[in-house]
C-alpha cells in the first residue's frame, strides 16, 4: 500500500481539496509553491499512462475546476500540471501555480510549510472552489 492509498484511506492525514468515487486531491506537503496540489486515482497503478483511457480522461476532468480554483486562489499566470512518478509507485498528477516554465523544475528546493500555513492555503483553494 502507498502512501497516497493511505492518504486516501484516511490512514494517513492529508490536507483534502477534492474527493469523489474515483480520484482524491490534497495539498502536497512539500510544494514547489504555495497552491501545490496532487490529485491522484483511487485505484493504485503505478504509472500515470497505465491508466485505462476512460479513466484518464476522467481524471483531467476531475482536476480542471481544482486547476480554475489554484489560478484563482494565488498569483500566478496559470495552473501548470506536471506527471513526473519517480517519488512514489501510485500515478499521481501535480497541479501548481506557475508564472514560467521553470516553476514546474522539481530539482529546486521544496518549501517546508506549517501546519497552519498548509491549512491557509487548502481555505484559499476550497474558498474557490
Amino acid at each position: 500500500m502507498t502512501i497516497f492509498s493511505k492518504i486516501i484511506a484516511g490512514e494517513t492525514p492529508s490536507y483534502r481539496i477534492a474527493e469523489d468515487e474515483n480520484f482524491f486531491a490534497f495539498l502536497d506537503i512539500f510544494p514547489l509553491v504555495e497552491g501545490h496540489v496532487l490529485v491522484v486515482p483511487k485505484t493504485e497503478t503505478d504509472k500515470f499512462f497505465d491508466v485505462a483511457d476512460d479513466y484518464l480522461a476522467n481524471w483531467l476532468l476531475f482536476a480542471k475546476p481544482i486547476a480554475k480554483a489554484i489560478e484563482k486562489a494565488f498569483d500566478c499566470n496559470r495552473c501548470g500540471i506536471s506527471v513526473v512518478g519517480l517519488e512514489v509507485p501510485h500515478a499521481h498528477m501535480h497541479l501548481v501555480p506557475i508564472n514560467s516554465a521553470d516553476d514546474l523544475n522539481f530539482n529546486r528546493p521544496k518549501l517546508k510549510l506549517s501546519p497552519e500555513e498548509l491549512k491557509n492555503v487548502q481555505q484559499k483553494i476550497l474558498d474557490a472552489l
